[in-house]
């Protein structure tokens, strides 16, 4: 689709659309979850009104957005679709999407006894009596009376309840969890102690695991959960406790974990609590999928094992061999002209949101060459400032500037961005006048930019275009390896 203007009146009309009214009209379904609703084909997705939230990566927006990313439309055909343009339907507010009135917190009531959450608690989770007595006996957990749920309690810093979650206590199939409604997710269940160190966790059972695994003076420390992955109770402790200086991230060891990680190290930095010389920040991984699969394995139960990242296992190779790719470039004369014909080149091959199976490996050569004559056009920059460096200091400052948790979207948002990235770093090079020495950062900045959308989109189409295959391919692929 070539260039659309869309006045702003219209964009925000497009993203004002209500995405419960538009998703059924898709034939999707929802189900009521509190003041919202969970879209069924993605479980991990409620909608609002017009904004949305996907919770397993801790990332949302409205309704254009919502389009790109789950429809893969670019912004374009996003914006037009919303207004009616491509089926002439006009998306209205609907009375179902309105939330119900929202409840004041208050906690259930609780249990005359204890014993369906401790026999569950130590049983079936192995939590230690003794920890598990001392959250009790702080009033900290407790089990409701209607469900027999495990209620986890967090207080402010008055000690009055704030938030609580519920564990149901049940062994067959999936157990309930949810927060009661009301809770304010800066006060989840949590525990500070006098030590300056400050151990984080998604969710409660995490957190009595790992002190049952290391009950050493397991009191002095702190502890807090983060009702998920939000950080807002981690944020709030530390501002409530300024004492604490180490901080150690114990999410879980799969995707969505690791992912969370590296978005709470980038949030604890731009707060300003990292500083190697005042406070530090570290991760501890459990060694299967969370710490309480770590304390089943001790007790003889099959846990569930750990998964890395793949985009994180694929990282250092695609990085490793630009280094030889530059080597390979360096004699290219006039690097802007092949950055640009490469461009070019790649364009068409992208157009279409989709990589032809028979153009994976030619995309992904394009791909890698791109970034790596952007890395070398960095490198004769940073030659004219005096301050050279060398092609293995650019890639590994490439591979460092790498962040998970934004590196999102699908084909077609990639190769705009690419797109971008180009038109940037030519109309820089074309402003006439002399370029001084802040000019010339900010030219290596779009280029390193441009490498890292590069390496990003090679590492997509790798992992995420062969899923998409045709099936009847994919049989065929196999057959032939077999």
């Amino acid at each position: 689709m070539g260039y659309v203007y869309f006045t702003d009146e219209q964009k925000q009309r497009a993203n004002s659309v209500d995405l419960v009214d538009f998703l059924e009209r898709q034939g999707e379904r929802l189900t009521r979850s509190g003041r919202e609703w969970r879209w069924k084909r993605h479980d991990s997705v409620t909608v609002r009104g017009s904004e949305w939230f996907r919770h397993s990566r801790k990332e949302g927006g409205h309704a254009i957005d919502f389009v790109q990313e789950f429809y893969d439309m670019s912004f374009p055909e996003a914006v037009q679709w919303l207004l009616g343009g491509e089926c002439g339907v006009e998306w209205n507010q609907t009375d179902k999407s309105a939330p119900p009135p929202k409840k004041d917190f208050a906690l259930p009531e609780a249990n005359p006894d204890m014993r369906r959450v401790f026999a569950y608690l130590i049983k079936q989770r192995f939590i230690d009596r003794d920890v598990l007595s001392h959250f009790a006996h702080e009033k900290l957990i407790y089990e409701d009376k209607e469900y027999h749920n495990a209620v986890f309690v967090g207080l402010d810093e008055s000690g009055i309840a704030r938030h609580a979650h519920k564990r149901g206590t049940y062994t067959q199939g999936e157990p309930y969890k949810g927060n009661v409604e009301g809770s304010d997710p800066k006060y989840s269940f949590h525990w500070i102690g006098k030590s300056d160190r400050m151990y984080v966790f998604e969710a409660p059972v995490d957190m009595l695991s790992f002190i049952t695994l290391h009950p050493k003076n397991w009191k002095d420390h702190s502890y807090v959960t983060l009702d998920g992955v939000a950080e807002h109770a981690m944020l709030r402790q530390l501002e409530l406790n300024p004492d604490l200086k180490d901080i150690v991230l114990c999410l879980d060891h799969d995707e969505a974990g690791i992912e969370a990680t590296g978005r709470l190290k980038d949030i604890l930095a731009q707060h300003g609590y990292y500083d190697p010389a005042y406070m530090g920040i570290s991760v501890l991984q459990s060694k299967y999928k969370d710490w309480n699969e770590d304390l089943k394995a001790m007790h003889g139960v099959i846990p569930i094992p750990a998964v890395e990242h793949p985009k994180l296992e694929l990282l250092p190779r695609v990085c490793a061999g630009l280094s030889g790719l530059c080597e390979a470039l360096a004699p290219e004369k006039n690097i802007r002209s092949f950055l640009t014909d490469c461009g070019k080149n790649l364009e068409p091959l992208l157009a279409s949101g989709k990589v032809l199976p028979e153009n994976t490996d030619i995309v992904g050569n394009r791909l890698e060459c791109l970034a790596a004559g952007s890395l070398l056009s960095i490198k004769d920059l940073c030659r004219q400032m005096e301050r050279p460096v060398t092609t293995e200091q650019l890639v590994s400052r490439l591979q460092a500037s790498y962040r998970l948790h934004e590196d999102k979207g699908w084909l077609r948002s990639r190769s705009e961005d690419i797109r971008r990235d180009l038109a940037d770093i030519d109309r820089q090079i074309c402003t006439p006048g002399i370029r001084g020495e802040e000019d010339q950062r900010r030219l290596c900045q779009s280029y390193l930019r441009l490498a890292l959308d590069c390496v990003k989109t090679r590492m997509f189409v790798e992992l995420e275009m062969a899923p998409m295959l045709p099936e009847q391919e994919q049989t065929e692929n196999f057959i032939m390896t077999m």
